[in-house]
């Protein structure tokens, strides 16, 4: 069965670029951004590992720690790696997790075979420090990830973990977030001091409660 927001994600021992790992001992009490990769050397690959290595820390401000996998090796990884370095304007600065068997790819529902029998979708996986899958994203192979959006949707996780809101369309940090429905209007100024609005009965919006 296919992994599914909430489940529980799997932890596993791995070979990577930066030495042997167990997974939920790299995580400890951090999110985590799980991506993996169809093969080595390929081109929209090499360009979201330079992304996702430029950004790191906006991901390290969010306690979020990045890991990837390629069905290829580990030495194969650390050649890419200086071919990152050199076409992306990077120093490339966290994991890749060495898959030749895919084991590990297998244990996340990775191989997708009508997409390729042999090669990763372009998988996301975000997990939160209690190791639930929180956000599940399948690209093709030929579309390159977002990273801001990543990014994004990491912002409103934390957001709404700690808070009685939702954020709405194409919200980003520092919008208006929504008023989950569980909470009824009359409890509202007690609990989001900073005011509200009510649009509707069931939309009600008020400031980001957390600046």
């Amino acid at each position: 069965m296919s992994l599914q927001l909430g489940d529980i994600a799997p932890d596993f021992n791995a070979p990577t670029t930066l030495g042997d790992i167990n997974f939920y001992d790299y995580i400890k009490d951090s999110w985590a951004v799980f991506f993996s990769h169809p093969a080595d050397f390929t081109p929209v690959c090499t360009t979201e590992l330079g992304r996702a290595s430029r950004l790191k820390p906006e991901f390290d401000k969010r306690n979020v720690k990045l890991i990837a996998i390629s069905v290829d090796n580990v030495e194969s990884h650390k050649e890419w790696i200086k071919d990152i370095n050199e076409t992306q304007n990077t120093d490339f600065n966290f994991p890749i997790i060495g898959d030749e068997n895919k084991t590990v790819a297998q244990l996340y529902g990775m191989l997708h075979p009508n997409a390729s029998e042999t090669f990763t979708v372009r998988s996301v996986f975000v997990i939160a420090p209690d190791k639930k899958i929180k956000l599940i994203l399948t690209y093709p192979a030929s579309t390159g990830r977002n990273f801001d959006e990543i990014l994004r949707v990491i912002d409103s996780l934390q957001l709404t973990a700690n808070h009685s809101v939702a954020t709405p369309a194409d919200w980003k940090h520092g919008d208006d977030c929504v008023v989950v429905p569980s909470i009824a209007t009359a409890d509202i100024p007690a609990k989001f001091p900073k005011g509200f609005k009510e649009i509707k009965s069931y939309l009600r919006t008020t400031p980001q409660p957390n600046i």
